[in-house]
């Protein structure tokens, strides 16, 4: 991966069953179609993207641990680990580039138990609630991060 020109997308469990389960809270696009919606995207705002999912947190634990010193930005959405992994986010904070956390739907106003994310501690900024757009949200975001423009 060339650092200056990669973002890493990770996704966390039961994401590839997008498109078929809950589709009244997660929307019927698949995983697939979101991932060809941020290749198209990031092809224009100039960066290359690696996309990522897996039901195992090692994993994602791994994923995180290799991309280290190869990616410019990560953008996470840790799906049921978000509420759970400690080790996700000790793995987080070794990363020395800018990290948005995603969601597709809104984890606030579900069951309190989604309102707390080990993630968003160690995450530059939350998207959630915005369906598969969130990721395309994230990707301007982390852009401008990199970039280092705007003012946040």
């Amino acid at each position: 991966m060339d650092k200056q020109q990669t973002i890493l997308i990770l996704n966390g469990p039961n994401l590839n069953l997008l498109g078929n389960r809950e589709t009244e809270i997660y929307g019927s696009q698949t995983l697939g179609k979101i991932e060809a919606e941020c290749r198209a995207h990031s092809d224009k705002l100039g960066y290359k993207i690696e996309f990522l999912q897996s039901n195992s947190e090692g994993d994602l634990v791994d994923w995180i641990q290799e991309a280290e010193n190869n990616i410019s930005g990560l953008i996470i959405n840790p799906a049921a680990y978000t509420h759970t992994s400690v080790a996700i986010m000790d793995a987080l904070k070794q990363l020395n580039c800018p990290i948005v956390e995603v969601h597709l739907s809104n984890i606030f106003t579900r069951e309190p138990f989604r309102h707390h994310s080990y993630v968003s501690p160690v995450a530059k900024g939350v998207i959630c609630g915005f369906g598969s757009n969130s990721y395309v949200l994230a990707l301007n975001a982390i852009k401008k991060l990199i970039s280092k423009e705007g003012d946040f």
